[in-house]
């Protein structure tokens, strides 16, 4: 059906009035079924209104408020007019309040489908001592119910629903900062005894930055792909098998070799988001195994080759619960 035939439905005169939404759905609602059997003998008690049952959803209480004939006071008059009211107020401490998106429901029995109304946009209703009852004065026109060729009205039976979505503030929250040249963001590494070291790689001493542990590793002759040719130098996060699935760190840095003669410094800047499955990031050839070597560069002295990492920007996540 086009949504202007809906709209017809319950409001001609003005369909949108209030900013309500209304489709069409075949999902019953999820949480409550009204049935209201011979409706005209409901509308002939002049009855104002009937309250439901209680039902529970989102943690509440809640009951329905039906007027069979519109809420006159509000202007209902020729509409049905249903409401969503909490329950057991009494039990809510002093101050209290519920923050709540809803949808009210009217059963189209001819073709098994329903009739859904709501506030446009999910509006946020909240309950709280002054207002315990939210819903729509015009929910449908009372003439279109009634009329069986509409399908809501079937052996004078209907059938109204409503499903209700509670908004609870945990008050868990997650920050994420980057952040530039973070506190002790400079870490320097001797590696003594330069010309002796036989291994493939070393690692330096744990080093935090930013509540988390890191390390430099050092290939004195490179890693496989190098063949001996260039020295491979990488940053590395230590335990992120700890993290939570997905948690990423972000670093923007630059990993250097100190020159112990002349002060120009041999260095390369690199950017990654580390994580489980890529928690290592820097330079297969960082420098020839040559330069590396050679004296007037100063790069290695009394057997010494100085490294050392400056992390210029950070991430940083903060979680609270």
């Amino acid at each position: 059906m086009p949504l202007s035939d809906l709209e017809t439905i319950c409001n001609p005169s003005s369909p949108q009035e209030g900013g309500i939404s209304i489709s069409l759905r075949d999902v019953p609602p999820a949480h409550y079924l009204f049935k209201v059997k011979s409706y005209s003998l409901l509308m002939n008690t002049k009855v104002e209104k009937y309250e439901t049952d209680v039902f529970g959803a989102g943690g509440h209480k809640w009951r329905l408020v039906l007027y069979p004939s519109g809420n006159k006071t509000s202007n209902g008059k020729g509409y049905v007019s249903l409401y969503l009211a909490i329950a057991d107020t009494e039990k809510h401490s002093n101050g209290w309040k519920v923050d709540v998106t809803f949808k009210l429901f009217v059963f189209e029995q001819k073709k098994n489908n329903y009739l859904t109304i709501q506030d446009a946009d999910g509006e946020v209703k909240t309950y709280h001592e002054m207002k315990t009852e939210w819903g729509f004065d015009q929910l449908i026109l009372l003439e279109t119910l009634l009329d069986s060729s509409n399908g809501y009205l079937v052996e004078d039976s209907c059938v109204f629903g409503a499903e209700v979505f509670v908004i609870s503030h945990s008050g868990k929250w997650e920050s994420l900062s980057m952040i530039k040249e973070p506190a002790h963001g400079t870490f320097t590494w001797n590696m003594e005894k330069f010309s002796t070291l036989q291994d493939n790689y070393y690692y330096s001493k744990l080093f935090t930055v930013g509540e988390r542990d890191w390390k430099l590793r050092v290939y004195p002759k490179g890693n496989a792909s190098q063949n001996g040719n260039n020295l491979s130098f990488f940053l590395f996060l230590t335990n992120c098998d700890r993290f939570p699935p997905k948690r990423t760190v972000y670093a923007e840095y630059k990993l250097r070799i100190l020159d112990q003669l002349n002060q120009k410094n041999y260095e390369k800047k690199a950017s990654h988001w580390f994580c489980t499955s890529s928690n290592e990031w820097g330079f297969p050839s960082f420098i020839s195994v040559s330069d590396l070597h050679k004296a007037s560069n100063g790069y290695i002295k009394d057997d010494k080759l100085i490294v050392q990492v400056q992390i210029l920007t950070l991430s940083v996540v903060k979680l609270s619960s």
